[in-house]
């Protein structure tokens, strides 16, 4: 029996996420593959988030803690608001921004992917690009909070933005007529599973949720291990740059009570997890989506969970560097 009564947002709060966000963000598609069935041995379902507006799911979070801020501002002025992100939480707070009448400054790293900069700028944020270290962003970020008197909005270390996730779960359950058993989710900062825990058990206390992690940025794996919050020493180089940052402060004690287990996956695992999608759904995921669909290929996931029928997995995004990828792709 799975007790949510400890966890710091509830199912409400991700119905109410449901509602602030509703025609703001796509209900996105859940698509199959009778060849990446077979290749799995288990009937995969894709929750694709590639087909979310800013190409990825994180424009949900932000609509949903924008858009509860704007109700809570009461007409009163809105303020500029900041974030650190590699690209995807920086685009979809940038659109989410835009839409709802908000100042952006975003702050990434400076080996972000072009074409996550470019979207950033035409979605109407100013870009402040950082050192790619987590310190580098932190400071970056630190000092447009002081020069500009921004609101900092975590990527995933808070309870709208999780609950915000969230909603990619309820999706995706309805849309397979609660019929899961399991759901497989990436896992960076861990905002994105700890709302996926939320919905999943309290929706459907038998499921297992499923991190899946590149083992070059394995903290997530390393905490569940130790049972203790176990964060990076460094930025780590995957080619998942969407997962490098280590899970948070807040999002860890959900996974910690919550989550069934860590898959980790290495970087030729990943490459070909994103090759295969590409091949066979012609979906053109990016790398850390690809972190999910290597999890449930490899010989772990098949060893331990081979007797699973109904599998989700997450597609977390869609924007992928072109000039980077098609070196491997």
């Amino acid at each position: 029996m799975v007790l949510l009564m400890k966890q710091p947002f509830c199912l409400d709060d991700i119905r109410a996420a449901e509602q602030r966000i509703k025609g703001i963000t796509n209900f996105t598609p859940v698509m199959t593959s009778r060849r990446m069935d077979a290749k799995a041995g288990t009937n995969l379902f894709f929750k694709c988030e590639l087909f979310q507006r800013t190409g990825s799911f994180k424009f949900r979070g932000a609509v949903n803690f924008l858009s509860k801020l704007k109700e809570e501002s009461k007409g009163k002025s809105l303020p500029c608001v900041t974030t650190h992100s590699s690209g995807n939480f920086a685009q979809g707070l940038a659109l989410a921004a835009q839409i709802l009448g908000f100042k952006a400054y975003v702050v990434m790293p400076d080996v972000a992917p072009k074409c996550k900069q470019d979207a950033v700028k035409d979605y109407g944020a100013e870009l402040v690009l950082c050192q790619s270290t987590e310190q580098g962003r932190i400071d970056a970020k630190d000092a447009v909070v002081k020069e500009k008197g921004a609101l900092y909005i975590s990527t995933s270390q808070d309870h709208d933005i999780m609950a915000g996730q969230a909603t990619i779960c309820t999706e995706l359950l309805q849309q397979t007529d609660n019929k899961l058993d399991a759901i497989v989710v990436p896992v960076g900062g861990g905002g994105m599973l700890a709302g996926a825990l939320v919905a999943a058990k309290s929706l459907c206390p038998g499921i297992r949720v499923i991190a899946a992690e590149p083992e070059l940025a394995n903290d997530c794996y390393q905490s569940f291990v130790a049972k203790k919050h176990i964060r990076q020493s460094h930025f780590p180089s995957t080619v998942a740059d969407g997962l490098r940052i280590s899970v948070g402060n807040v999002a860890w004690p959900i996974i910690r009570d919550l989550v069934d287990d860590v898959i980790t996956v290495t970087e030729d695992e990943i490459k070909e997890g994103t090759r295969l999608v590409w091949k066979n759904m012609k979906l053109c995921i990016e790398p850390s989506a690809g972190v999910g669909v290597a999890a449930v290929m490899s010989e772990n996931f098949k060893s331990k969970y081979g007797d699973l029928k109904n599998v989700g997995v997450i597609l977390c995004g869609g924007n992928y560097d072109i000039d980077a990828v098609k070196t491997w792709i």
